[in-house]
This record gives C-alpha cells, structure tokens and sequence, in this order.
C-alpha cells in the first residue's frame, strides 16, 4: 500500500512502509501512482528535526503523567524536584513514552544521545519509532522539546529522498522562515518508519 504525503505547496513523499519509494511534486506523483492513498496537509513539508538534547530530555528529565497534574505539575521535571521523586523502571519508562510523544509533536524524528544507561528508558525509546543518533559531550544551551528554544541553531534530518527511511514532519506555517519564527509547536504531524505517529487534533 502506497501512501502520498503531500504539503501546501505541493511537496510531497510516497510512503512504502518505513520507507520513501518516491519524492517530487503532489500531481506528478498522484500520476505515476493512481492506487496510492493520498493524504494533503496544511503547511509546509520538512525532514523533521533532530533533537540535539535526548540524554537530557530523556534520561535526566521526568515527564508528568497527566493524572499527576495536580501534585506535580505538567511541564517536565529535572534536578531536584527529579531527585524528589521514587523513580523505578516503570516509571522511567513511561516518562520516556510521554517525552517521545512530546518531541514527535514537536516535528523532532531523531534525537541525538549518548549511550543510554537506563534500559527502561532504552526499550521505550526503541520502540517509539524515534530515530536515534549518537553524539559526543553535552551541547550548550537549555535542553528544550522545542528545538528553535534551545539558543543553539535547529538541525534538520537530511533530506527526505527516494530510499530515504520515511521519517518527517509537517508544520502549519507558510514557509521555513516563518517556521523559526513561531517555533516547533506549530508542528500539524509527523511521521516515523512510515507511519502517523503524532497528528494534531
């Protein structure tokens, strides 16, 4: 099953399973494959970004379960108010979950880590269908889900390509200027291994 994906502008991928079987314009591509599913967003098309802080984000920060909302607030935790809590590996593990699920709606598709020493936070993340890269020493700048609120320039992934894994992200703006100026948030969906793994509501 083949799946087009498709921007404002007419940019688009065709989707076969994890990976791109083809890139180039929305009309070109519906023609050169009339049984594809078509599925047209707002906004523009982009590799997705890479993270640059997933030791942080992932291994050094808890992300509040909604139902702790009350006693713990919803933004992320690190530091003391991190050392505060009992942590075990269930609970590791789905806060790395809920951090996966914070950067994908982000339009993050990898993030950028060191070994990871926590093997609850490991399998979660494995399984998210977010792309790892490796990386050497901590970069500058506030760890952030927000990759233009971090101080350092956003890293996009390489571009999406005929072969390419199917990992990108759409976000509703009219252009990649206008995206640094509103941010990450505006992000509308992305996509990991070829599939809808966040979608705006």
């Amino acid at each position: 099953m083949l799946t087009i994906h498709a921007d404002s502008r007419g940019h688009a991928l065709v989707v076969k399973g994890a990976w791109i079987a083809d890139a180039g314009q929305l009309a070109d591509l519906a023609a050169a494959h009339p049984r594809a599913r078509v599925r047209e967003w707002p906004g523009i098309l982009t590799p997705g970004f890479v993270n640059l802080y997933g030791t942080e984000l992932l291994e050094e920060t808890y992300h509040p379960d909604p139902r702790e909302a009350d006693e713990l607030g919803t933004e992320p935790l690190t530091g003391d108010a991190l050392a505060a809590l009992a942590m075990d590996d269930a609970r590791w593990g789905a806060s790395a979950r809920r951090g996966v699920q914070r950067m994908l709606a982000n339009g993050t598709v990898a993030a950028a880590c060191e070994s990871m020493r926590n093997r609850a936070v490991r399998d979660a993340v494995h399984r998210s269908g977010l792309g790892i890269v490796g990386r050497l020493g901590r970069p500058l700048g506030p760890a952030s889900l927000d990759p233009y609120a971090c101080g350092l320039p956003a890293e996009l992934a390489q571009p999406r390509e005929q072969g390419s894994a199917a990992r990108f992200a759409f976000f509703d703006v009219r252009d990649e200027t206008e995206l640094a100026e509103r941010g990450a948030a505006t992000c509308v969906a992305t996509v990991a291994e070829g599939r809808i793994v966040y979608r705006r509501r």
